[in-house]
């Protein structure tokens, strides 16, 4: 028992000693298609004391690029996600049919669970200038961090 809270705590104390490189890590990670979230990790930094500014733009940042990297697998086209990354086809069709439907301005939401990944893989399998799929997924990240730390501020009080 007492080898496993001493690896508990030594797990804690990485997870805080490097925790703005373990929140870009975690951030890039689940804003690809890996099935991960970042939202904890934001929340107990900025419950213990990390910079609420520096902790939005560090998970804004990694999400971003792993947006990015989501895009230019969606850019090299459908053969190579389907041999490699296989999404549901449901999923992969009703992104395209959003996409079709509301354009760039459905980048807003790619940091919905699930779907977000396949929508920035829709912006690259459409071709979408990657200046305009920059700019829309970079705001819908920073709403998403800005939010989560906010109320986590908010809720702490």
């Amino acid at each position: 028992m007492d080898t496993m809270l001493e690896f508990l705590n030594s797990f804690i104390s990485f997870i805080y000693d490097y925790g703005y490189l373990n929140l870009f890590i975690m951030s890039f990670l689940s804003s690809t298609v890996l099935p991960m979230g970042s939202e904890a990790l934001v929340v107990a930094l900025v419950n213990k004391g990390f910079s609420p500014f520096n902790v939005i733009m560090v998970a804004t940042a990694g999400n971003f690029l792993g947006s990015c990297l989501t895009y230019y697998i969606g850019l090299k086209g459908r053969p190579l996600l389907e041999k490699y990354f296989s999404p549901p086809p449901e999923k992969l069709a009703k992104s395209e049919k959003l996409f079709k439907k509301y354009g760039i301005y459905t980048l807003l939401f790619s940091w919905v669970p699930g779907i977000g990944d396949i929508i920035t893989m829709v912006a690259g399998l459409t071709h979408l200038s990657f200046k305009h799929f920059s700019i829309m997924v970079f705001i819908g990240k920073f709403g998403r961090y800005f939010s989560v730390v906010y109320l986590t501020i908010f809720l702490s009080n």
